[in-house]
């Protein structure tokens, strides 16, 4: 990837192109000059700019205080379009961090002028996009900085707070001069298209209002992205932190809305059972099921080593998209939870310009008819697919065997025979990483499968399940399932601190800045490891919740169970010569809770099954192990080398 390059950032050019722009503006009309162009230029100036907060009424009362919740909005937009009788689109980021945590790398938050003005934009958006003729818009969820009302984890009053401001941008609601009283004020600088941009939370809201089929939202990028709230905090029944929504509101909430909101964050906790049931909360806050409502474009950026916003809502949101043809796009990385823009930046920026302009300004620059999936194979090597999953996948079935010793199996296509059995007890301390390292020992807390070496590449490209029929010894049980690519490779570090990247201290400069807003960032660096087995994807569940994903049951020990985990979304290539291998255990520690009990688990082998996505189907998978009889039985002197995951996953979504 080449080195970034610094934009220009002369007073005197840009003032001179601005003249021009706005001397083609008087000569051939605003319409055509907007249209000239295949590419938005910067051509306005970044210190002329107009910075400005408004008020959005949501038309809620979340805070029950008998008005209705108004929201803060920070505006920085290009102040010759208006002159010029020209209106402008608008890219927006809805985010509950922009006071008590920051947005980016380098935590960034909003700060003002003496009057209140917005000053420090965090993220690089305005610098690079107001010079181009669009206009930032940062808005603060109710409940959080300047905004009345209270955070409701993805709920109405967070989706509404969005909403309400993408009508107000297109002419459908109010706006005041003041969080209380101050005169109206109508957006009559906005062409009425948005698109919404953010990470994590803030990506969770562009889902959360595209899902409403609101008016004037063009486009979505969601980067990192929660789909559903319930899949946040479980999987399955099985939870996946020990505390749910309230606390998680009560991070984020204002001083101010601390104080006023006792009875919000009361229904958070009454609503969200730590159970694992499914509730009413959850349904309000699950946007898959609303994927048809959603008129604007998705461009879908997720890390396929992500363990805060876990890429089981990348999976699922895409597929239903997928399903309602949506306009759509997808990068997939090998970090954690990181931003494009500190993995990727030069490439990131450019693909992101076409994006806009394609869907909020109208250019024919081919964005729609170029690659649909952006895959990074290796620490900066990316490959492209003319559509995800890969042309040409399908699920298909692999099964575990018996092999020699107790716990280490064979995965393949034959079925076990009918009684073959596998044991493991669960152990709390241990996780994926522990099992992976130990895959060809017989070890008491998990049972593992794998494929001999392969004869040709294996892809495994999109969401797949695991089916297992398993005998508790108590009365509660959790399960994790996950896929490993056994061999030699080298990886992002995504256990490490920064997930798979470095920040150096030098920096870069992104479009126009000023003392109060440099636009400059601290470049990154590829956090790389050397590895023995790639994890490459994981699914977890609580057994009680064999006859209903939806609420779980006690169980009979002594009684066998089945039922489906869901793995994650994931594209990987298993090399030849390395092995594909499967395991099944109890807790994930550090990924999920443990049961109240310890049991014992008896996997009956001969009613267990994997279904992956294995581009090329089952013929593919007949060609990488023809004639592999299975993994070799001979001890290792020493465990395998991988990534272990963090003990402790934030529990915060983004909150950086």
């Amino acid at each position: 990837m080449t080195n970034p390059a610094r934009f220009p950032r002369i007073p005197f050019t840009a003032l001179v192109l601005a003249a021009v722009a706005a001397l083609l503006s008087a000569l051939i009309g605003p319409a055509a000059a907007q249209a000239a162009p295949g590419e938005s230029r910067p051509v306005y100036s970044y210190d002329h700019a107009i910075r400005e907060s408004v008020w959005v009424d949501t038309r809620l009362d979340g805070d029950a205080d008998g008005r209705t919740d108004r929201v803060a909005v920070d505006i920085v937009r290009p102040s010759e379009p208006a002159r010029q009788g020209r209106r402008i689109p608008v890219i927006m980021d809805a985010s509950p961090y922009y006071s008590c945590c920051g947005r980016g790398n380098e935590s960034q938050k909003k700060t003002y002028d003496a009057h209140g003005r917005p000053v420090q934009f965090p993220l690089f958006y305005d610098n690079y996009f107001v010079p181009r003729g669009y206009a930032t818009v940062l808005v603060d969820l109710a409940g959080t900085n300047r905004s009345d009302g209270c955070v409701d984890v993805g709920g109405r009053s967070d989706i509404q707070s969005a909403r309400a401001v993408v009508d107000w941008l297109g002419g459908r609601g109010r706006a005041y001069t003041a969080r209380t009283g101050g005169r109206p004020v109508t957006a009559d600088w906005s062409n009425g298209s948005t698109g919404m941009i953010g990470k994590s939370w803030d990506a969770t809201i562009a889902n959360g209002v595209a899902a409403t089929g609101v008016k004037g939202l063009k486009t979505i990028v969601p980067i990192a992205g929660i789909s559903s709230w319930y899949d946040y905090y479980f999987a399955k029944g099985a939870p996946l932190y020990d505390s749910g929504p309230d606390a998680l509101a009560h991070a984020v909430d204002s001083p101010d809305a601390q104080k006023r909101c006792a009875a919000v964050q009361k229904k958070l906790a009454d609503g969200a059972p730590r159970s694992g049931d499914w509730t009413a909360l959850w349904t309000e806050r699950d946007y898959v099921r609303n994927a048809g409502k959603v008129r604007a474009s998705v461009f879908l950026v997720h890390g396929m080593q992500d363990l805060n916003v876990r890429t089981r809502h990348a999976g699922q949101w895409w597929d239903a998209l997928a399903r309602r043809g949506v306009a759509r796009k997808i990068w997939l990385s090998q970090t954690g939870h990181v931003d494009p823009f500190d993995y990727r930046r030069t490439d990131w920026v450019k693909t992101l310009h076409h994006w806009f302009d394609h869907y909020l300004l109208g250019y024919d620059n081919g964005i729609d008819r170029a690659p649909m999936a952006d895959i990074e194979r290796s620490p900066g090597v990316w490959s492209t697919d003319p559509q995800w999953p890969a042309p040409g996948t399908s699920a298909t079935t692999l099964r575990p065997r018996p092999g020699q010793e107790p716990g280490v199996g064979v995965l393949g296509t034959r079925k076990a025979p009918r009684g073959a059995t596998e044991t493991f007890t669960d152990d709390p301390g241990l996780g994926e990483a522990d099992w992976a390292a130990q895959i060809d020992r017989p070890t008491p807390a998990k049972a593992g499968f794998s494929t001999g070496p392969l004869r040709a590449p294996l892809r495994l490209s999109g969401s797949g399940s695991v089916t297992v029929t398993v005998t508790p010894s108590t009365s509660t049980a959790h399960l994790s399932a996950v896929l490993v690519d056994l061999g030699p490779d080298t990886i992002r570090n995504y256990g490490a601190d920064g997930e798979g990247i470095t920040t150096l201290d030098r920096r870069t400069c992104w479009g126009a800045g000023n003392t109060g807003d440099t636009g400059c960032f601290k470049e990154t660096a590829a956090d790389t490891e050397k590895v023995a087995y790639t994890v490459l994807s994981r699914g977890w569940a609580d057994l009680g919740n064999y006859a209903d994903p939806h609420k779980g049951r006690p169980l009979t020990p002594g009684k066998p169970y089945t039922l489906t985990l869901d793995l994650a979304a994931t594209d990987h290539i298993v090399p030849a010569g390395h092995r594909l291998a499967l395991i099944v255990a109890g807790t994930d520690a550090g990924l999920i809770d443990p049961p109240s009990s310890r049991p014992t688990l008896t996997l009956d082998l001969s009613r267990t099954s994997a279904r992956l996505p294995l581009t090329g189907g089952p013929a593919a998978l007949a060609r990488a192990t023809a004639h592999v009889s299975g993994p070799a039985p001979a001890h290792r002197t020493a465990p395998l080398d991988g990534i272990a995951p963090p003990r402790s996953i934030s529990r915060m979504p983004g909150a950086q």
